[in-house]
């Protein structure tokens, strides 16, 4: 199947508010805290969680881009056992994946997943960290039920 369009027109254009919002997101969340590796490997991440080829492709060269390896890039999806990340990046990933997995035998975060974090991260950080997952599932319903168009630029990645 090949999907020349989006579902929906741009958002930013029908809802102008987006732009702050994105805006002041960006901002919270290119505070210096966190290497921008991190960010967008919790954000490559949650894309590959939800399945959003969009998000995907979008965190993918946004990690091309704060010069991450093409096997850290790869093994995301198989981060347990790769041998590219660091501890602190290896928290963060499991940070949004204990948020956007359901966990059977009790909370999605457990004390212990947070205390390890709290080891890695001062508060201001882990602050950061936590909205880094907030901005990518702010947009999550977005890329999910518009699907913009992967891999264009932001004007062509929705229905005129």
């Amino acid at each position: 199947m090949t999907v020349t369009e989006s579902r929906l027109p741009n958002p930013a254009v029908l809802v102008p508010e987006l732009k702050d919002v994105g805006g002041a997101l960006y901002k919270a969340t290119g505070n210096g805290t966190i290497p921008q590796i991190t960010i967008s490997l919790v954000q490559l991440r949650a894309g590959q969680i939800v399945g959003s080829t969009y998000l995907t492709v979008l965190h993918t060269g946004n990690l091309r881009k704060a010069g991450a390896t093409e096997e850290s890039i790869t093994a995301v999806a198989s981060w347990r056992d790769a041998p590219y990340f660091t501890d602190a990046e290896r928290i963060a990933l499991e940070l949004v994946e204990s948020v956007l997995t359901p966990n059977p035998f009790g909370e999605r975060v457990p004390d212990e997943l947070y205390s390890r974090a709290s080891e890695q991260y001062d508060d201001k950080a882990l602050a950061t960290l936590i909205m880094a997952i907030g901005q990518v599932c702010f947009f999550l319903p977005l890329a999910l039920i518009g699907k913009p168009l992967p891999g264009v630029s932001p004007a062509e990645q929705w229905r005129p």
